[in-house]
């Protein structure tokens, strides 16, 4: 595989060496690489996107998540709480240097949180510190930051990337070279990027934690689901996420190990309240959400590798179970459009004020469960008389299109992925769902730290998002990562987030020795 066009590659760089210098003995020893198939990036700023796989191998923050999902020490190695001023210091690890040898301070964290805070930068991650209210740096190594009311995930959201502020001081925080060439602290650094082939990353040497095992990770541009399979097949890749029924014929395949890892991922269709049709028609989605065969969806489409979805927490502690599930109920459907005043043509379709009910579901390009997802949804929402289409646009119209085959879901704090997913006007609420109940209950969740009073919240958060759905919930897919069986180190019992990132969290202890 990979490392056998390494070794070659080695001999004949060797070979080179010897002439042009006759004293030279031997070549080092071979290099490692592990090729991972991955999404295009157009670039890696994670101060200002919500999510990327590559952004835990080159940066860090002063916070990180042990495979348990929990807060651990990153570039800060302990902090404490000020519960009568609200306020959080940290303590950071003296001698880190950024990935061009320059020292790393607080004021490195200071430029980062206050660009994420600054509105004109439309970070998507700004509803994370809406609460922070001073960030005073303390010395080189020490930072307070005081909110103006508790947020009990903040300690997650400080696993945040921290960037370099003498690189990106006085740049486009959307635009900079920089997010083309990023140069961070973390245990990988960018060595070359072939735009729309591949990023490699060349282990960092001097890396806080100690150096990573695996000399070379190559990030190979791979949107296509089907050519990522030909790829592994092909020995071309070491590490894919594959849909289910790709996965399952690498299962007992000698040289191969399949990975079905539990997610905190769902799917389902967005509503977009921008658009008129909504606002018109608001009263029917109860009847969309009972005319999905959520189960029939999740065996056919990824063959049963997940869950049937009817909320956004339900591999999180504070999930509640007895709200509406909108378990499939055709006839209940029904009966909620005739009563929304729709009627039956001749063409097996509901109309309402002589308009034919339905809508079109938009997805992705390049993401094929998604779009199977969409058309089986699609067929049975048609079943039950509305007339329902699946369209793949080039560009996503958040402001102007029907529907969406959404995803989202973390397995972190409760309030990572619901706070700014759906509370009205936040940086990840991508269709205008605007509900007061909602947004009271999300703020009384992150605002104490008492189990029992969050508990009482998101069940209260989550009875409402069920009377005033924002999504049709359809279903959590599982990870299935396929990989080279000579990687050792994976842990397969992490719950991944959305897109199944999270694997990488261990990176620096994984291998790559002989196959099983």
């Amino acid at each position: 595989m990979k490392r056998a066009v390494a070794s070659a590659l080695s001999f004949v760089m060797a070979v080179s060496m010897a002439f042009a210098l006759p004293n030279t003995v031997s070549a080092s020893d071979e290099e490692s690489t592990l090729v991972y198939a991955s999404g295009d990036y157009t670039r890696i700023n994670p101060a200002m996107d919500e999510h990327g796989e590559i952004n835990i191998l080159i940066f860090n923050g002063l916070t990180a998540h042990d495979g348990d999902n929990q807060v651990v020490p990153g570039l800060a190695d302990s902090w404490e709480f000020d519960q009568d001023t609200c306020t959080y210091t940290f303590h950071m690890r003296e001698g880190v240097t950024w990935h061009d040898g320059e020292p790393v301070t607080a004021e490195d964290v200071k430029f980062t949180i206050e660009a994420i805070m600054d509105p004109e930068n439309g970070s998507e991650n700004a509803p994370n510190y809406e609460d922070v209210e001073e960030i005073n740096v303390l010395d080189d190594t020490t930072i307070s930051f005081k909110l103006d009311a508790p947020n009990v995930a903040f300690l997650d959201y400080m696993t945040m990337a921290v960037l370099p502020k003498h690189l990106l001081e006085g740049e486009d925080m959307q635009e900079s070279d920089f997010f083309r060439n990023p140069v961070g602290t973390g245990p990988y650094k960018l060595e070359s990027w072939d735009e729309g082939q591949a990023i490699t990353l060349v282990k960092n040497e001097d890396y806080f934690k100690g150096p990573a095992n695996i000399d070379r990770i190559i990030f190979k541009i791979v949107p296509d689901d089907n050519a990522q399979t030909l790829q592994m097949q092909s020995g071309e890749l070491d590490l894919a996420l594959l849909p289910p029924r790709d996965a399952v014929n690498f299962e007992g395949k000698e040289g191969y190990r399949v990975y079905d890892m539990k997610t905190s991922d769902y799917r389902g269709i967005l509503f977009n309240f921008w658009n008129e049709y909504w606002t018109e028609n608001r009263d029917i989605i109860p009847a969309v959400c009972y005319g999905i065969n959520r189960q029939a969806i999740l065996d056919a489409v990824v063959l049963g590798h997940g869950i049937v979805a009817y909320g956004p927490l339900q591999r999180n502690i504070y999930n509640n179970e007895d709200v509406e599930h909108y378990d499939y109920n055709p006839e209940k459907a029904k009966e909620i459009l005739e009563a929304a005043g729709c009627t039956m043509g001749d063409d097996g379709f509901y109309y309402r004020n002589g308009e034919k009910m339905g809508f079109t579901i938009s997805v992705g390009a390049g993401d094929q469960v998604r779009a199977d997802i969409a058309q089986a949804a699609a067929q049975q929402l048609k079943e039950i008389g509305l007339d329902v289409s699946v369209d793949i646009p080039a560009v996503v119209d958040w402001a102007g299109q029907q529907a969406y085959l959404i995803g989202w879901g973390s397995p972190f704090d409760a309030d990572d992925h619901t706070y700014k997913v759906f509370g009205t006007d936040k940086g990840a609420n991508y269709n205008g769902y605007s509900n007061e109940l909602v947004d009271r209950y999300l703020i009384e969740a992150r605002q104490s730290d008492d189990p029992q009073v969050r508990a009482e919240a998101y069940d209260k958060f989550q009875e409402e998002l069920a009377k005033d759905p924002p999504y049709a919930f359809i279903c959590y897919i599982d990870a299935d990562y396929v990989a080279d069986s000579s990687i050792q180190g994976i842990d397969p019992d992490t719950i991944m987030g959305h897109h199944g990132v999270g694997i990488f969290w261990n990176v620096t202890e994984w291998t790559i020795g002989e196959q099983e």
